[in-house]
């Protein structure tokens, strides 16, 4: 998995042929890029629980890509961006998942049940696809910028894991939806910015209910920083 994602940010940062750089009096590229790798780390929040379903431990979001600036004006401070990334997601609740013969059972644990940790964790190949403005220049590495636009995602793998003193049951788990798309932000001055990613989709696909007849409606925010590296 590593290896296809390291091969696939090669290719995206690749995409536009080589080519003579005119400078300018000063010795600046005046076509310049913020062609930019980025990391960004979050805090996941779960939205839309059914009744009894509760947040527990430290839900986070690790992720990481190369995002394609592509200028729009001739200051170049407006642009658009798409990239190509990776993204690994966990969501700690007290929803239990348990595999059964015709498929998955879900169930919720109770407040005094005795467990260590229940989540579930996906991994995603994602594409950003931004509208980027920012006060930069040639000549400027520090300035301020506004990003926002939608991020497409597909999850490669989801994994449902409980943790108790006895025991540790995990496994892949397919009632996850597999195509992701929801709206983005990110908005900051030089390395350090705040990052915002709000879904318009289920995290689990349509009709997949609790044992008590609840729809599991799980939609995911997840707020937190990214670092852009030139």
């Amino acid at each position: 998995m590593k290896t296809c994602f390291f091969l696939a940010l090669a290719v995206v940062s690749g995409m536009l042929p080589a080519q003579e750089i005119a400078l300018d009096s000063a010795g600046l590229d005046p076509r310049y890029l913020e062609d930019q790798f980025y990391v960004g780390l979050t805090y996941n929040f779960v939205l839309n629980k059914p009744e009894g379903v509760t947040q527990r431990s430290l839900s986070y979001g690790l992720m990481g890509g190369f995002i394609k600036d592509i200028p729009l004006n001739p200051r170049r401070n407006v642009a658009l961006g798409i990239g190509l990334g990776y993204a690994v997601n966990s969501y700690y609740t007290n929803l239990r998942a348990s595999e059964t013969e015709t498929g998955y059972s879900y169930s919720i644990l109770e407040s005094n049940a005795s467990f260590k940790r229940n989540k579930l964790e996906t991994h995603l190949i994602e594409m950003p696809l931004e509208f980027r403005w920012r006060n930069s220049t040639a000549a400027t590495y520090k300035f301020w910028r506004i990003y926002t636009g939608v991020k497409l995602g597909y999850v490669a793998g989801s994994r449902s894991k409980l943790v108790t003193d006895d025991f540790k049951d995990s496994f892949y788990n397919t009632d996850s939806r597999n195509f992701r798309y929801g709206l983005m932000l990110n908005f900051g001055y030089n390395t350090f910015n705040i990052h915002a990613y709000y879904a318009l989709n289920h995290l689990f696909e349509d009709g997949t209910l609790t044992q008590d007849g609840q729809n599991i409606e799980f939609t995911p925010l997840r707020i937190g920083l990214i670092f852009y590296i030139l």
